[in-house]
């Protein structure tokens, strides 16, 4: 996520004046939030991961529908709106993986009535 932030920034500081202080800061805040919601996750013990790794891929749908608007609104073109997506989608698709394994480890073994 850290090297995804990096595009972003780059991309952040030539937004059009209108969407850099709005849209665009908001998009920068969430970037953060999803950075610190990962790191604390993999800082925590098996058991208190899950609702940290839920906050990450709840914050990075949003930022997928944000940077969309953004895209949208001809404020970012095709090129740097495709090449964040593709690497958001990567990290959407790490955190469904990582929240997976934490649904299986925490859910209780289910009796199948074998002995």
């Amino acid at each position: 996520m850290k090297e995804v932030y990096l595009l972003w920034y780059g991309y952040y500081q030539t937004l059009p004046k209108l969407h850099r202080h709005s849209l665009g800061q908001r998009i920068d805040t969430l970037f953060v939030e999803i950075i610190e919601a990962i790191s604390i996750a993999s800082f925590l013990s098996q058991g208190e991961k899950h609702p940290w790794v839920k906050i990450a891929i709840r914050k990075t749908d949003t930022l997928k529908i944000l940077l969309l608007v953004l895209w949208e609104t001809k404020s970012m073109d095709n090129k740097k709106y495709i090449a964040l997506s593709l690497k958001i989608d990567e990290v959407g698709r790490m955190l469904g993986g990582w929240n997976g394994q934490l649904t299986k480890q925490n859910s209780p073994a289910i009796n199948t009535g074998e002995k």
